[in-house]
Parts: C-alpha cells; structure tokens; sequence
C-alpha cells in the first residue's frame, strides 16, 4: 500500500512538472500577427489588449488608406512570412493575395469578412481598372465591423486556445463600445429630416444601408482618378434635379473637383471619414465614427 501511495505521489509530482514546463514554454512563446491595413489593425488591437506575449504590427503605414492600388514589397513579404497569422479585411480589399498565397501556400490567413452580406461595387464595371466585384468597404458599416471583430476573436482562438478567456474577455469590451456607438447613430439618424446624401467616393455603401440613408450619387466610384468634364457637368445636373443640399468628402482625397462642383451648385461641403487611418488608440474608429456622427446631425438637419 504505501508502495502504491508512493506510486501515485511520484506521477503527480511528474505531472505537475510536465504541466509546468508546458505552461513556462508557452509563456516564453509569441504569437506574432500581422494585419493588412488600418482598420483591421484596429481590431485586432483591441482583441489582443494586454495579453502578454501576443504581438500586432501593421503591413500597410497607418496613413495608406484603402488598398486598392497597394503593390507588395519585398519587406512586406518578409514580414508577412514571420507572422503566425495575416488577418485581412477581405471581399478583395487585398488584392495582392494570390501573390502572397502563391509564394507563402502555408501561411495563416484569417479573413474578417466571412458570413458579412455583401454589395455589388461601383468600380466593378470600369475595365480598365482590377477592382472586387463586391464594395470592399465593409469596416464602414458598425454592425458589419462588429462581425469582423467577431470573426478575428474566433480565429485568434483557433490559433492559440491558451489566451482563449482573454481574447473572449476583450472582444466583449469592445463589442459592448461598439454596440453603445451603433445605438447612438441610428437615434441621430433617424432623427433628421433629410435621407439623401451625395458622396465622394464608394466608402459608405454599407454604412447608409444600415442606418437608412440613400446615396444619391457617388462622385468619383474609383480611387486614384479623377471624374472628367462631361461627367461632372452630369454630376452638376444631377444635384440640381435633386433635394440634397451637402457634398460627403473624405479627409484622405484632395478637394479640388469637391470644390468646383460645389462652386457650381452652392452646396456645401462636409467630411466623413471611413476610419481608414489614424494612430494606434484603441478608441480610435469609436472617435472617428462619432465625429461622423456630428457631421451627419449638422448636414442632414
């Protein structure tokens, strides 16, 4: 019997060692994650909130915007092929992952955008111009960045189950932010008198969807172009045929066919901002979505 008891206490001995060797080399282990661009840096930076050893970087400089015409460096591809996981927007916004699939096949890639209800895109139908059949712009709409977040936390779980109560425990943090801030903008919206908007470029298709906003026309549906004389008159036409009064511009385009078509039409000019740059503040969409907020409630009054 005490031979037993000897037994048993030797095996819970090696146990305890085994599981606090486990636990050390796990401790001493990064997860290193890399995001493509802004507003999936953002996300993720909050999933990962505190959690020792698990690192986020950004791929794209936090000022690039969109990734639309975003070409793959060298750099970027050794940085891409350290990382643990690439976590992407998705719907074609990176459309340089053929290239980085093809040379990295076994690479972690976790893609935000699963199970989200796309739109078609506007730049889809210009053919001189590789574009996603679908807006790619998803992130804009908060319900939208809600599921993005949502899916990061699950594949982020997938990919290191030992910080599982964690990443859970900031994704719940965070969603309840984001909830707080959704709540808050459909009462503004629904509160103004007018439904009708003009905007610049192609970035808030989802965004009007979800709060009940009708995007009459889209000045300039591609990104890096600029809408020729014969289509800003029809531009013009179209806005005197019209009851919107405010022209959507987004702070990381020049102004400069805004201000013409504005001089023509007396309309007035205000900024919304699709979050696509900034600082690394985890706070930084939940600001930038409530200015908009601002904007919308003086524009749309």
């Amino acid at each position: 019997m005490k031979r037993f008891i000897s037994l048993l206490v030797c095996i819970t001995i090696i146990f305890n060692l085994i599981g606090c060797s486990n636990q050390q080399e796990h401790n001493n282990t990064s997860i290193n994650l890399l995001t493509s661009f802004y507003p999936v840096y953002i996300m993720t930076l909050n999933i990962t909130n505190g959690i020792e050893n698990v690192n986020v970087n950004n791929m794209s400089n936090q000022n690039t915007g969109c990734l639309h015409d975003f070409q793959i460096q060298p750099e970027d591809m050794k940085n891409i092929e350290k990382a643990n996981a690439f976590i992407i927007n998705g719907v074609g916004m990176e459309s340089f992952m053929d290239k980085i699939t093809n040379e990295l096949p076994n690479l972690k890639v976790i893609d935000s955008s699963v199970d989200i209800e796309l739109l078609k895109s506007k730049e889809y139908k210009h053919e001189n111009h590789k574009h996603s059949e679908y807006n790619t712009h998803i992130w804009v709409s908060i319900s939208n960045y809600m599921k993005q977040v949502e899916n990061i936390c699950d594949s982020l779980i997938n990919l290191d189950p030992y910080h599982e109560s964690e990443y859970k425990k900031n994704t719940e943090i965070y969603l309840k932010k984001l909830n707080k801030l959704r709540d808050d903008m459909s009462n503004a919206i629904n509160s103004t008198s007018k439904k009708d908007i003009i905007t610049f470029h192609d970035s808030f298709p989802y965004f009007a969807k979800e709060f009940g906003l009708n995007i009459v026309e889209v000045i300039n549906g591609e990104s890096g172009s600029e809408p020729n004389a014969q289509e800003i008159s029809s531009i013009i036409k179209i806005i005197q045929n019209s009851d919107v009064d405010a022209l959507f511009v987004e702070p990381q385009y020049p102004l400069t066919t805004a201000n013409v078509i504005s001089s023509e039409t007396n309309l007035k000019i205000y900024t919304l901002d699709p979050a696509v740059t900034g600082d690394a503040n985890l706070d930084s969409y939940i600001k930038t979505m409530y200015a908009n907020l601002n904007v919308l409630k003086e524009a749309l009054h």
